[in-house]
């Protein structure tokens, strides 16, 4: 029967169905309660940051070399000395328990079959270990300083003896961003617990049955299993809102988290040259260029259109990712072509994964692999290492940003 299901849910994303991110988004609408889809898919304030995102993708258009025969593709790529098949990361995601039934363990378990690195969110719903037991590929962990230092330190202490190879430390998390949505459907009230506060907007979850159902024989509302405060035990998940408030990274922070981890650290949240710089500064091993998906600071730039300024501010001192719109293969061939060692992509396969757990995280990889290899030939473009500024046109109005 568990496998009858499984293959249900292959089948439910399988072309002609899911051709693309955004069928997988549609299927994860039809399948998720109205809080929690608009969790995965919304943004800070007016989404302009969010939207900007995808639009500046859409801005850059593509200069192929005709009458070239690349009957192969190399898509491999090396960051932070992991050798991977294609240059694509999982993002952090927190609450994917929220999603679908273990969803940090499922969406690893993708990434690992897939040979990429799976990115924990410190704010996930497994702990830490079973998630790296199932990807069994390249993992990083993703800190915030929720529950203070001690906490931070082990959970530092937990990933390295789990095999996590680098800590993504975030820092464009002073204060949550102002996200309407969740405030509309009532996250609040809902992680409350408080029956009168929830009764307004619970019919939410109860139109979802089948959901509702994994959601509970999944233990219900989960707490932070990698949060563990001394004599409390794992955060609640209600309590997150004003820890993050107290949490706050400095970059002098990043001194007591490179002594403690002892390994490599990747600072993500980098908007501008001057802070690109910094973490070079700082001994940072790597940055994403990334304004959290516009979730936090609501009309800062696109990624994109920060890209090159970010990268010619570093050079070759520190690799650079960028995260952020990622929804096609050419998105990533674009990336490339401006700066980016590899990118992180967050919402397209949290879509797979409200979609139909581990199988809708595998067809998103997938879609993202055929993507890219059918650009990278219409390109005439035989290896990623090749792309390059001449592949590619961008808005005047970005030159010497």
């Amino acid at each position: 029967m568990f496998r009858s299901a499984q293959h249900d849910k292959a089948r439910s994303v399988e072309p002609p169905r899911v051709l693309n991110i955004e069928d997988l988004r549609r299927a994860a609408k039809r399948r998720l309660p109205r809080v929690v889809f608009d969790y995965i898919d919304g943004g800070a304030e007016d989404e302009w940051t969010l939207r900007a995102n995808c639009r500046a993708f859409e801005a850059v258009t593509l200069r192929p070399r005709c009458a070239v025969a690349t009957p192969m593709c190399d898509l491999r790529t090396t960051v932070l000395g992991t050798s991977l098949p294609m240059p694509l990361i999982l993002a952090p995601v927190g609450s994917c328990r929220l999603m679908y039934p273990r969803g940090e363990e499922a969406a690893a378990r993708a990434a690992g079959a897939a040979g990429i690195i799976y990115t924990l969110s410190t704010l996930s719903g497994c702990r830490l270990e079973d998630v790296a037991a199932a990807s069994g590929g390249p993992v990083w962990y993703q800190l915030y300083l929720v529950g203070g230092r001690d906490c931070a330190l082990a959970a530092i202490e937990r990933a390295r003896n789990a095999g996590f190879s680098a800590l993504v430390v975030t820092i464009d998390t002073a204060v949550a961003g102002m996200r309407e949505r969740d405030i509309r459907n009532g996250a609040k009230e809902l992680l409350g617990g408080k029956l009168g506060a929830m009764l307004p907007f619970v019919n939410q979850l109860v139109t979802k049955p089948r959901w509702l159902a994994a959601f509970l024989a999944d233990g219900g509302l989960m707490k932070f299993e990698n949060v563990v405060i001394p004599g409390k035990g794992p955060m609640l998940y209600a309590d997150v809102t004003a820890a993050l408030e107290q949490s706050v990274v400095t970059w002098d922070d990043l001194t007591w988290i490179r002594e403690a981890w002892k390994g490599p650290v990747v600072i993500k949240g980098i908007h501008t040259g001057e802070d690109a710089r910094r973490a070079v500064d700082v001994g940072a091993s790597a940055l994403v260029v990334s304004n959290h998906g516009g979730r936090q600071l609501d009309r800062v730039a696109p990624t994109l259109q920060i890209l090159p300024e970010v990268a010619a501010s570093v050079g070759d001192r520190i690799e650079v990712m960028l995260d952020g719109g990622i929804r096609r293969g050419s998105d990533i061939v674009k990336a490339l072509c401006l700066g980016a060692r590899a990118v992180m992509a967050g919402r397209a396969y949290a879509y797979g994964l409200g979609a139909a757990g581990s199988a809708g995280v595998a067809r998103a990889i997938e879609i993202l692999r055929t993507d890219l290899v059918r650009t990278l030939k219409l390109l005439g473009c035989a290896s990623v290492a090749e792309l390059d500024h001449s592949f590619v046109d961008i808005p005047q109005d970005w030159i010497g940003k």
